[in-house]
């Protein structure tokens, strides 16, 4: 279902059912591990992709990065200047 180096892939499945009442498969909740790592200032015209590609060697790597502050909205992230972020160490 997922790309194997997706955030997802081999994640459990649950099977729920939608407004019309249509079964629908879903991920369950990941559980995010505490990492430690390195933290990065925001700087002007950060983007998390860009980050990723810079610090962890993969733009598509961007959720690694939301994952370690615990990001709803990865977005939110590097919206302010001068903000600290974390950049986690290992996969």
């Amino acid at each position: 279902m997922f790309l194997d180096d997706s955030r997802y892939a081999g994640l459990p499945t649950d099977t729920v059912l939608d407004a019309e009442g249509r079964p629908v498969e879903v991920v369950r909740l990941r559980t995010l591990d505490t990492r430690s790592g390195r933290t990065h200032q925001v700087r002007d015209r950060d983007r998390l992709d860009l980050l990723a590609h810079e610090k962890l060697g993969d733009g598509r790597a961007f959720w690694r990065i939301a994952d370690a502050n615990s990001a709803l909205d990865a977005r939110a992230l590097v919206e302010d200047v001068g903000d600290t972020v974390q950049i986690p160490e290992d996969g």
